[in-house]
């Protein structure tokens, strides 16, 4: 009798507990049951159940399937908490689907995804990429990572620096989004669009008078190619002429000819110096030869005077014939001897 009393006992308590476990449940769970089923997007308990033990929350999950299933979208909370699990923004997905289906843009849950996971930590999102598809959006060339630079800089045929700034009207493409370039590829494209048309000119006045043929030129290159988006227009928003680049150039290659010229010209002058160095050198020792010279003439006479090879009225004629010789040369003016101007 004891025993069944004890039993009856356990099993009491096992049924409380179970009561109060469901009761627990279903003041949990019982609003967005309620929410989920009045709204036409059901949701079981065993759902919700499993989401809490997922660490889903499972309010954010069924507030975006009834959106969803609100606008027409099959969505299942399996696909949604596949999603979150995998750390994607359920919200923005499920709005980005509304927003394409809206504008008739095919995309479908997956792909969603995908582009969801693909724009994480870049600061933008899956909706605004749908956005953007729909209203198409304006990016400034050169962009904002151009620091100090607000137009692009490029030189025409005749050395004259035409500067441009150009609007890129551009439109997300989402068949191409994930794994396709971003913005700053396309502005770099359009930049070196810009560059080879404006260089390919052979005036600057051919650029200014027909702005519009660089539009062209660059769309016809398909600069949107690889990339996330498709260019719709390419507008010159301003044009202006900057520097003579030609000439300075020819300025700076004038200057350095010239300090090349100059270089040379030392370096002539300095063997010319060299040589004139060198013949002082050779013209006073061949001075000093002559003074060796004449230092021999007294020794040859008194050496002619003992042979008898020379007598007194030769030796007379001689200093005669030296002292006409210096009084031409002082009636001349010339207070040197002879041998001293040559």
């Amino acid at each position: 009798m004891f025993e069944l009393g004890f039993l009856g006992l356990v099993i009491t308590g096992v049924i409380v507990l179970f009561a109060l476990i469901v009761g627990v449940i279903v003041l949990k769970f019982f609003g967005i049951w309620l929410r989920a089923n009045v709204a036409g997007a059901p949701v079981t308990w065993k759902n919700l159940i499993a989401m809490f033990l997922r660490k889903v929350p499972n309010s954010l999950i069924v507030d975006s399937r009834i959106t969803a299933m609100k606008a027409g979208l099959g969505i299942t909370t399996d696909q949604l908490e596949a999603h979150y699990l995998s750390g994607g923004d359920v919200s923005q997905v499920v709005l980005s689907l509304i927003a394409a289906s809206k504008a008739k843009i095919a995309l479908d849950f997956d792909r969603a995804c995908a582009i969801d996971l693909a724009v994480k930590g870049t600061g933008k999102t899956v909706l605004e990429a749908v956005r953007t598809s729909i209203n198409p959006r304006v990016i400034d060339c050169p962009g904002m990572q151009a620091q100090g630079k607000d137009k692009i800089d490029a030189v025409a045929g005749d050395g004259i620096q035409v500067r441009a700034r150009a609007r890129v009207t551009v439109r997300t493409n989402l068949d191409r989004f994930v794994g396709g370039a971003t913005e700053e590829t396309i502005i770099a494209r359009v930049g070196e669009g810009i560059v080879t048309s404006i260089g390919s000119a052979k005036s600057y006045k051919t650029v200014l008078e027909n702005p519009d043929d660089i539009s062209r030129v660059v769309l016809q290159k398909g600069l949107d190619s690889g990339t996330a988006f498709e260019i719709l227009s390419i507008d010159i928003a301003d044009i202006d002429v900057g520097d003579n680049v030609g000439a300075k150039l020819q300025e700076e290659q004038a200057e350095a000819d010239k300090k090349i010229a100059q270089a040379r010209a030392e370096v002539r002058r300095a063997a010319a110096v060299a040589i004139e160095q060198e013949m002082s050198a050779r013209t006073q020792e061949m001075r000093a030869k002559v003074v060796e010279a004449e230092a021999q003439v007294p020794l040859a006479m008194a050496e002619a005077f003992r042979s008898g090879n020379l007598g007194i009225m030769d030796y007379a004629r001689y200093k005669n014939i030296t002292a006409d010789t210096e009084m031409r040369q002082n009636i001349a003016g010339s207070d040197k001897p002879a041998d001293e101007n040559s």
